[in-house]
């Protein structure tokens, strides 16, 4: 889903806000939630899954065409870890 996508669906949800204050809501929430992560916080969204950065140390890697070996300097990434509710959902939609 892309994020006009989601803006389309809240507007058929609620077609009384006006589409402007639609767009300035989810793009706050995604600020926030990216100003929340860049300062090393967690975000938790009951249901859906909690959201946080993990830190990946400095490695030695191979350049699988060349088999040149480089240096991968450390780096921060974003970790998704289910919750039980979407957990549920996807399983019993794949029937599982």
């Amino acid at each position: 889903m892309k994020k006009s996508e989601l803006i389309e669906l809240l507007q058929d949800e609620f077609p009384e806000i006006d589409r402007k204050t639609l767009i300035n809501v989810v793009n706050g929430t995604f600020e926030a939630m990216i100003e929340a992560l860049s300062e090393g916080e967690k975000i938790e969204i009951r249901g859906l899954g909690t959201f946080k950065v993990k830190s990946r140390p400095a490695k030695i890697a191979r350049n699988p065409k060349t088999g040149e070996k480089i240096k991968v300097p450390p780096k921060k990434v974003v970790h998704f870890k289910i919750g039980k509710l979407l957990k549920s959902k996807l399983n019993s939609k794949a029937g599982v």
